[in-house]
């Protein structure tokens, strides 16, 4: 129970149902790192949480889970973005927290199953549990729990996977639940104003390292103070004029501290390499399928082929642009989620000069 009004309308509705519910909240972070509306884990959420659980009559408990959060999630958010990639944090905290840690303490208390408050759906398949975009496209979250293994999947149930936002809120209106016109948590909710770059220069602050704005044939047209500013397909907040076309971030060479730009057209790609692939299905041919390469984008058609060591390539049936290091590329088949994993760096970019 984040303190929102998804997981308190998940308690509510499995207590309805007849169900045996203890709440848990996570404590993530300090209080004064809270300092924007919508966020989760912390400070009054966990009031908020703490009053749903007492309003439809459940245990309720909150558990310290501030020093694995920042070691597997903010850490490593900050260890990627000095890298040159452009992480997702609430991946890596279903994937090392939410449904690791605290999955293993819901086993201790227990417990047969443990519910969140996720907008993707769990189906039974001929195999063992299924999963699948959520019902209201709008609200799906399946990109985000691609790393969820089968193990966690068979213990873990989404009872908001068939309902539209607004049925969920009317429900929680009717059960007078004070979470009930409570905002969505936005961005990442470690970050203080959206201001990610402060927490990076704080715990790595040799990502802050300045050096070269190069174009594609390696010629110096500028200088930046962290290529932790910077991901691929940005525009903005280059500092450079005068060119013939407008100029975009292509790759980051941390090694080097470079920012190679060039044209709108040289972002686009049509092949794809992964790391850490986690399976969902039994995949050892390729395949074709529809995969999604940001949260947001839609799903494109695609052909995939299973490598050694959790790898995979990707071929895209049309190019993408911007594919950035650090994000995700998820495998799904009409509505589930086959797999999906991390998208590689590319090579650093050999240039005229060298």
């Amino acid at each position: 129970m984040s303190g929102g009004v998804d997981s308190s309308v998940t308690a509510a509705l499995l207590k309805r149902q007849g169900y045996d519910v203890v709440g848990i909240t996570l404590q993530l972070y300090p209080d004064t790192v809270q300092k924007k509306k919508g966020a989760c884990c912390a400070g009054q959420d966990i009031y908020d949480a703490k009053r749903v659980a007492e309003a439809i009559g459940i245990p309720h408990y909150v558990l310290d889970y501030e020093s694995r959060f920042r070691k597997n999630v903010i850490e490593d958010f900050a260890d990627a973005y000095a890298r040159g990639e452009t992480p997702i944090p609430c991946v890596r905290c279903n994937e090392k927290v939410k449904f690791a840690d605290l999955m293993d303490t819901a086993r201790e208390l227990g417990a047969e199953a443990l519910a969140t408050g996720h907008y993707v759906r769990r189906v039974e398949g001929p195999s063992g549990a299924e999963l699948h975009a959520a019902q209201d496209a709008t609200r799906d979250q399946s990109y985000f729990l691609f790393a969820t293994t089968q193990a966690q999947l068979d213990y873990l149930r989404f009872p908001l996977g068939d309902m539209e936002k607004s049925a969920v809120r009317a429900l929680a209106a009717e059960l007078n639940l004070i979470t009930a016109a409570k905002p969505d948590s936005q961005d990442i909710c470690f970050v203080p104003e959206g201001r990610y770059t402060n927490i990076v220069e704080k715990l790595r602050p040799d990502a802050a390292r300045p050096g070269e704005i190069v174009d594609q044939a390696g010629a110096v047209l500028g200088r930046h103070d962290g290529i932790f500013n910077f991901t691929v397909g940005q525009r903005k907040g280059l500092g450079l004029s005068g060119n013939d076309e407008p100029l975009f971030v292509l790759k980051l060479d941390a090694a080097r501290a470079r920012v190679v730009v060039g044209p709108r057209s040289a972002l686009a790609s049509r092949v794809i390499d992964l790391h850490s692939v986690n399976w969902l299905t039994a995949a050892d041919a390729p395949f074709d399928c529809a995969v999604k390469v940001r949260s947001m984008r839609p799903p494109v058609a695609a052909r995939v082929t299973p490598l050694a060591g959790k790898g995979a390539r990707v071929e895209l049936a049309s190019a993408e642009e911007a594919i950035a290091p650090g994000q995700a590329c998820v495998f799904y088949k009409e509505g589930r989620v086959l797999g999906g994993g991390w998208i590689r760096p590319a090579e650093p970019l050999q240039t005229a000069a060298e």
